[in-house]
């Protein structure tokens, strides 16, 4: 069965133009029909539009991060913004876009611009069964995990790159009779880099799952098809094909196992499609509203792959476990449409206080702001690769909320590895058959008056490949004191000190000094 075999799979550079373009109008035109057509009530507006401006000035002692010849340097980001929040009768979703303008002291570097944008919309085409799912996020992350590692973006390293990554996923679900649910998707991804000599590239996926009950109560069978392409610019494209039966049993309400068998074709090691079997079980338990636990074990073609998942929160805590083995296109790249592992911990905690959805945003959104935590503080960067490969990845966060003290703490351990052998793509596996990295981060804020707080911020990072002369260790502390100046302003001040060790050492100081004007 085709999935998506009569899409074409051309013009890969209209649609990651046409993508970010497209959500935008979507979301400014449901904005527009809400407003007009008398939607929003006087509790809940349906749409929110926040422009800002931020200026940064950052004095560095050494902007071009060496360790024989610093340069110090005065920097200036000026970065106009917008933040759109929806929550329409169909469109539901977010935009949020900045322009960051940096400009360097005499002699320190060209100045240059930078993109950073995070948005994802939800359209309900058709009442209860079309729908479509936008995304798009840029960003600028490492070229290589072996290469000069750096806090922050003003700094001037050839190893940072600008990234682009949009997603288009229409999908339709609903039910046959009374016997079946279903759900097809189809979605198409294109990601861009601006590093000369790097590799962008598209996935296509498609997707049909089925899920029905049986003559016995607690037993149900599930049928699920896929198709995957993923091409690379500078590598080759590699497809899979993937089919399975599976049955699930309720133990009780709140407990279900499952298991799964079928047959799998790819080209991952070869130039051909090779069919393998396949076969998994899972479970997945919860046990209440405050705890989940999701667990599934799979035989893949390429040795076992294994998705577990665990979240637990009580009055004042929120807790998160994950560790997934699976083939992957971008090592430790954080999921379009996520606003980050803080924003995400923070938002299932404030369940409690706020079940509506759109106004919680904007309470998780207000806390880190009055707090000066960055809500998607990254642990282990990504890094450019031209070929598929196999990633375990583990994190784990926490979070504890008191009455003036916040504690966030996120840990991750990433293990990566080619897994198609016959490209020949260059990228850090050349250098290295695995790329190791473990890091964490750990912020503290602590609440100085009604308007201001103090913040604590230390993150660690270790990075090794199978010479120890691929080993290098960064380490990052930041202490600022961030408050709101009048209604719509808020500023913040702080210093930062960084230490690099191995590939690429130095050291590195700073006094930031940042305001964000909102209208």
């Amino acid at each position: 069965m085709m999935v998506y075999g009569l899409l074409s799979l051309r013009g890969l550079r209209t649609t990651a133009t046409l993508v970010p373009v497209a959500a935008g109008m979507a979301m400014a035109s449901g904005g527009i029909y809400a407003q007009e057509s008398g939607l929003e009530s006087s509790s809940e507006r349906t749409v929110t539009i926040e422009p800002r401006v931020s200026i940064t000035e950052t004095l560095t002692d050494n902007v071009n991060l060496s360790s024989a010849s610093k340069k110090s340097a005065l920097i200036t980001e000026v970065s106009p913004g917008i933040r759109m929040n929806i929550a329409g009768a169909r469109l539901k979703g977010y935009f949020d876009y900045a322009l960051n303008q940096i400009l360097y002291s005499e002699g320190a570097s060209p100045n240059r611009s930078q993109n950073a944008l995070n948005t994802f919309g939800t359209l309900e085409a058709i009442d209860n069964w079309a729908f479509i799912d936008l995304s798009g996020s840029i960003s600028q992350q490492a070229v290589s995990a072996f290469g000069t590692q750096s806090i922050d973006n003003t700094s001037v390293n050839a190893n940072r790159t600008e990234v682009s990554n949009y997603r288009i996923s229409p999908y339709v679900r609903g039910r046959l009779g009374d016997w079946a649910s279903y759900d097809a998707r189809y979605s198409r991804a294109v990601t861009n880099t601006d590093a000369a000599g790097t590799s962008g590239f598209t996935t296509v996926d498609g997707v049909v799952n089925f899920k029905g009950d049986s003559a016995f109560t607690k037993l149900g069978w599930s049928a699920d098809v896929s198709q995957q392409r993923v091409d690379f610019n500078a590598g080759r494209a590699t497809d899979a094909d993937r089919f399975s039966l599976g049955l699930f049993y309720s133990i009780t309400p709140q407990l279900k196992v499952s298991a799964n068998a079928g047959r799998e074709a790819n080209n991952y090691t070869t130039l051909d499609k090779q069919n393998f079997s396949t076969s998994g079980v899972g479970v997945d338990w919860s046990p209440s509203e405050m705890t989940r636990l999701s667990a599934s074990r799979d035989r893949r073609s390429f040795g076992d792959a294994h998705r577990l998942s665990f979240e637990h929160r009580t009055a004042r805590t929120a807790w998160r476990f994950s560790d997934i083995k699976d083939a992957s296109a971008t090592p430790n790249q954080t999921v379009v449409g996520s606003l980050g592992s803080i924003y995400d911990l923070l938002y299932s905690q404030f369940a409690s206080l706020e079940p509506n959805p759109t106004a919680r945003a904007q309470l998780v959104n207000a806390f880190l702001l009055a707090n000066g935590i960055s809500p998607n503080a990254v642990v282990v960067s990504s890094f450019l690769t031209s070929a598929l490969s196999l990633q375990r990845r583990q994190d784990l966060s926490f979070a504890l909320l008191g009455v003036r003290d916040t504690i966030t703490f996120i840990a991750t351990k990433s293990e990566s590895s080619r897994l198609d052998t016959v490209s020949t793509g260059v990228d850090d596996f050349n250098r290295s058959d695995v790329v190791r990295q473990r890091g964490f981060s750990v912020n503290y804020a602590h609440r100085l008056t009604p308007d201001f707080s103090l913040g604590v911020l230390a993150s660690q990072q270790r990075t090794s490949g199978v010479s120890s002369l691929q080993d290098s260790t960064i380490r990052f502390l930041n202490v600022s004191i961030t408050g709101k100046v009048g209604k719509q302003a808020t500023v913040s001040v702080g210093v930062r000190h960084v230490i690099s060790r191995g590939t690429s050492p130095y050291v590195e100081n700073a006094i930031t000094a940042n305001l964000i004007v909102r209208f």
